[in-house]
């Protein structure tokens, strides 16, 4: 099962359709132009084990370039289009990328790069940027065969970066010939029941890591996937409509978006045909989640699981329903609840989450320190960083990201449950949770809110929203104080950037201690 597979078997076949324009790339069009890319990469001496790097918007040509590296057994660093050009640069270096595919979507922040990039040995764009090749006049001078040393790549992709310098994921290249089944392929067609004749809808950014590979995954199943450039709530119910989607994936916030849609507007697409919504990457508040499998049914899947692909957990519908807030039980690795010693909690108490897996361990390339950082004593043993507790029944409850902790009067408070409390509200957008400087307590929470109409705020709002949360949560946990900011800075694919938010009350100090 590979591109070149179908191209043979159903050549025709939409491989991917870019639903904003509906430009459609066939198997046998996606299998000869990663042939001609992979021969690319050859003829500037890009070898197995080599690295290369995407900087680009969702565009119909980013899975030819990925497919050519999985060809030719290469590293591809997929890169945010919502860098700066100091941080791409930073990636760029990191990964030690040999060449460089850019598009006229980040013309500002590639004209930029110019200027402060090292000597690569190509650097190509989709659409007319200074200082680099036409990538399709480059592209379309090399033969669409394949070359002679076909060997499997993978994705080398960077963490977001909301606790510092992202961190780039590296594992070893596999083994074997190109068309061999990798685990997310196997896993997708099993769990979620995708075969070739499903219709994978990816509404999320290509550069992050689940977007990516479940796309390629369903690609590598035979699948046709069906490609926004942009999230857009209502854009994407009419998808799920027009294309006949039977599989998707999601986060929260896009929950979120869609149910505050009118219900007019909802209740104008029809969504029935859609059998499984994956959603991951942060987790979902409670109500949203009932709200989604009253609209869509039971066919709301989640999963836990990091790019460094150290452990994996799962729950459907009705497990969730019986075990609200859970995001499952481990089917890849085992599940081991730490104090901050390493010393093993029992069940029910909330600490560092590891997954116990054998076989090859991810590494933070150029990074021993965070590689350590993420390593138990007892060998392997590795956590993402999460705090999160397992009930008796062996499923798992995150908690929050250890680094968002609040230290308040000596009482650890995880502000995780305010946050899925407060966006429930109806003026309520978008909010961030986090502790600010108090000079009695050391910390105190803070709530920073988006309202959905900025008309609203002011003092009334702050303390509607204080006496909202403090109807379902301890005083503790709630908010003392609430500021609104007109947007957060949250990542395209769900993930909120707390970093920035809490250093405009405590700046760059390296303490968060009064």
């Amino acid at each position: 099962m590979h591109p070149y597979i179908h191209a043979q078997n159903c050549p025709d076949k939409p491989a991917y359709i870019m639903a904003n324009t509906g430009e459609a790339v066939t198997f046998r069009e996606i299998n000869d132009l990663s042939n001609q890319v992979a021969q690319l990469f050859r003829a500037r001496g890009v070898k197995v084990g080599d690295g290369i790097a995407i900087f680009m918007d969702n565009n119909k040509h980013f899975f030819e370039i990925c497919w050519a590296a999985q060809r030719a057994g290469v590293y591809y660093t997929a890169v945010s289009s919502r860098l700066t050009a100091p941080e791409v640069d930073y990636i760029i270096r990191d990964c030690n990328a040999k060449l460089l595919f850019v598009s006229d979507y980040v013309r500002d922040v590639a004209l930029e790069l110019n200027n402060i990039l090292p000597d690569l040995a190509g650097k190509f764009s989709v659409g007319a940027v200074d200082g680099y090749e036409d990538y399709i006049s480059a592209r379309d001078q090399q033969p669409a065969t394949p070359i002679a040393d076909e060997a499997r790549g993978i994705d080398m992709l960077y963490s977001s970066g909301t606790t510092g310098r992202p961190k780039g994921i590296r594992r070893d290249l596999p083994s074997g010939p190109i068309e061999e089944p990798d685990g997310l392929m196997l896993l997708i067609t099993m769990l979620y029941g995708l075969t070739k004749d499903s219709i994978y809808f990816s509404p999320a950014p290509l550069y992050h890591a689940a977007p990516l590979r479940y796309n390629m995954a369903a690609m590598h199943a035979g699948a046709t996937c069906i490609v926004m450039d942009h999230f857009d709530p209502e854009a994407a119910l009419q998808c799920i409509e027009k294309y006949g989607a039977t599989h998707s994936q999601w986060v929260p916030t896009m929950f979120v978006r869609m149910l505050k849609l009118p219900e007019e507007v909802r209740k104008k697409y029809d969504t029935s045909s859609l059998k499984v919504a994956i959603h991951a990457a942060a987790p979902c508040p409670i109500p949203i989640k009932h709200q989604m499998i009253e609209w869509w049914g039971p066919i709301i899947y989640e999963y836990y699981a990091g790019s460094e692909g150290n452990g994996f957990c799962a729950i459907n519908s009705e497990e969730w329903l019986a075990h609200e807030g859970s995001v499952g039980k481990a089917l890849l690795g085992i599940i081991h609840i730490c104090d901050d010693d390493g010393k093993e909690l029992p069940v029910g108490q909330a600490g560092t989450i590891y997954f116990e897996l054998e076989g090859p361990q991810f590494e933070y390339y150029n990074d021993a320190e965070k590689t350590a950082d993420s390593r138990h004593k007892n060998g392997n043993w590795t956590t993402l960083g999460d705090v999160g507790r397992v009930d008796d029944e062996g499923y798992l409850y995150l908690t929050d990201r250890k680094a968002f902790m609040i230290i308040s009067g000596g009482v650890n408070i995880y502000p995780q449950e305010a946050e899925n409390l407060l966006v429930t509200h109806p003026k309520v957008a978008d909010v961030a949770v986090i502790g600010v400087p108090n000079e009695e307590f050391g910390e105190e929470v803070k709530a920073v809110v988006q309202p959905v109409n900025w008309s609203d705020t002011g003092p009334e709002l702050e303390q509607e929203l204080i006496a909202f949360c403090r109807k379902e949560l301890s005083a503790i946990k709630c908010p003392r104080s609430i500021d609104f900011d007109q947007e957060l800075p949250r990542h395209p694919t769900g993930k909120l950037y707390k970093r920035l938010v809490r250093d405009r009350y405590w700046g760059k100090k390296d303490s968060k201690i009064v």
